[in-house]
């Protein structure tokens, strides 16, 4: 196998625990208990979230550092800190290294979020949604064999990123829709004797 192929895959292998990832955290998120719900057994999600975001980190990494190790690619370290002048495919390339980099800085807040506090430490999490978008567009729109290929999504690693992509969409819509109707019925219902007194002024009104 060639580093180049090697590379794509690590790089499908990154997609799918960060896809991982981004599913632990939303049920965290919702405050899913793996003990009252399926599979009925105490599995601590939170610390899975924390090991598969830095494998997800790790693969990502591994991903381009490959590439140096293939004379065809044409990569050297600049390439892959910095790809925005690579010898193919800067712009995705960068869109990817955007990602990779934003997934770096949510790991390390996460890890200092007791002393952040948690309305700054949530606030810099939703950096979560640029890091997921920056590498699934970069996984979707690059060429894994760096032939100048045109974009096939019906391609067998295209339909697995399409695949994770749409996983993650529905699970963030479903996490949204959740927060709706958790707000709504949180909302306070107006007092009854509030109600009854503006009944009262109605019905005066329309007498006079």
């Amino acid at each position: 196998m060639s580093a180049i192929a090697l590379s794509g895959d690590v790089g499908l292998i990154a997609l799918f625990l960060l896809t991982a990832n981004l599913l632990l955290g939303l049920l965290i998120s919702v405050r899913y208990s793996p003990w009252r719900f399926w599979p009925h057994r105490r599995i601590n999600i939170f610390r899975i979230h924390n090991q598969t975001g830095f494998a997800a980190l790790g693969a990502c990494i591994l991903h381009p550092v490959l590439l140096l190790f293939s004379p065809r690619a044409g990569f050297d370290w600049l390439d892959v800190v910095f790809p925005a002048w690579a010898p193919r495919q800067p712009t995705i390339n960068l869109l990817g290294a955007v990602g990779v980099y934003t997934l770096g800085f949510v790991l390390i807040t996460s890890h200092y979020r007791v002393e952040l506090g948690r309305r700054r430490w949530k606030a810099l999490h939703f950096s979560t949604y640029l890091m997921a978008g920056a590498i699934f567009v970069h996984g979707l729109l690059t060429d894994p064999h760096l032939n100048g290929t045109p974009f096939r999504p019906l391609d067998g690693g295209k339909l697995f990123v399409e695949g994770c992509i749409l996983i993650v969409a529905a699970s963030v819509w479903l996490r949204v829709r959740h927060a709706r109707r958790k707000s709504r019925a949180m909302a306070p219902a107006p007092a009854k004797e509030n109600l009854e007194s503006l009944t009262e002024e109605t019905t005066t009104e329309g007498t006079l």
